[in-house]
């Protein structure tokens, strides 16, 4: 527990950065729907023609013009890439950062084993990407309101599910690799959460790259499938819950083995 707390602590202002930019990006485009509503609105045929750029982004299957078709297409865009920067970020630095950052001495002179360190630390990232989806879920209620509008309750919490799972599978494969690494891996965590929303985008424009939605969380988490459909895809939704159950695990059996420089 004061592992937890500790992590908790150095990572809350990372928290209130990033929930802040998303979370404000979320609201800002929300209260600018009325505005440009009948702007959108000739043109939302249009955007539903675009060939593989509808395809990519949902239009061909919503009307752009409609809040939920411009929540689906715009605001889960920022909401879905942002959120699963923030977790991989905060997974990829969990493990490595101590070994970094020459703490890794002092820390295992405290009464935990390693297996203890990487469950607790796992536990702190699950609940900042947690803590994460309140801080932008509430600032989209208040876009909402703020617009005068309302989407279909069940089948926005069943998009926040979806967007939870997929970002705690995004943050428990980039886990994994700081139990791999010596250092902070950053860049290659945030470079890992962009190509996984562009094989999601692959996977629909490319026939013969749909086995990729499989692969990329992006895909069962989509907000037009989710918003047409009511459901989530279980095949892809069920492969990234054995991901997110294995990564610890992994990562514990990992760690345990390596040996940690000081």
């Amino acid at each position: 527990m004061i592992l937890l707390k500790h992590e908790l602590r150095s990572n809350f202002r990372s928290l209130l950065i990033w929930a802040g930019c998303v979370g404000f990006g979320c609201l800002g485009c929300l209260l600018l729907f009325e505005g440009i509503k009948d702007s959108i609105e000739p043109m939302a045929e249009l955007y539903g023609k675009m060939g593989a750029f509808s395809v990519a982004l949902g239009m061909d299957k919503l009307n752009v013009a409609s809040m939920e078709g411009y929540f689906a297409t715009e605001i889960a865009l920022i909401f879905a890439v942002g959120g699963a920067m923030f977790a991989a970020m905060t997974g990829a630095v969990m493990l490595s950062k101590e070994e970094e950052g020459h703490t890794a001495e002092f820390l295992y002179t405290l009464p935990f084993d390693r297996v203890s360190v990487v469950f607790w630390k796992y536990g702190a990232m699950a609940l900042l990407i947690l803590l994460f989806q309140l801080i932008c879920i509430v600032a989209i209620a208040l876009g909402l309101a703020g617009a005068g509008e309302s989407l279909d309750g069940k089948t926005l919490a069943l998009y926040y599910g979806s967007q939870l799972l997929m970002q705690l599978e995004v943050g428990s494969v980039c886990f994994l690799l700081s139990a791999l690494c010596r250092k902070k891996q950053i860049g290659a965590a945030l470079g890992f959460s962009v190509f996984l929303y562009m094989a999601d985008v692959m996977c629909r424009i490319v026939p013969d790259l749909e086995i990729l939605k499989y692969a990329t969380p992006f895909y069962f988490s989509n907000a037009a499938d989710i918003f047409v459909n009511k459901a989530v895809e279980s095949a892809p939704a069920l492969i990234g819950l054995g991901v997110l159950l294995a990564s610890p695990v992994l990562s514990a059996a990992i760690y345990q083995k390596r040996d940690i420089s000081a």
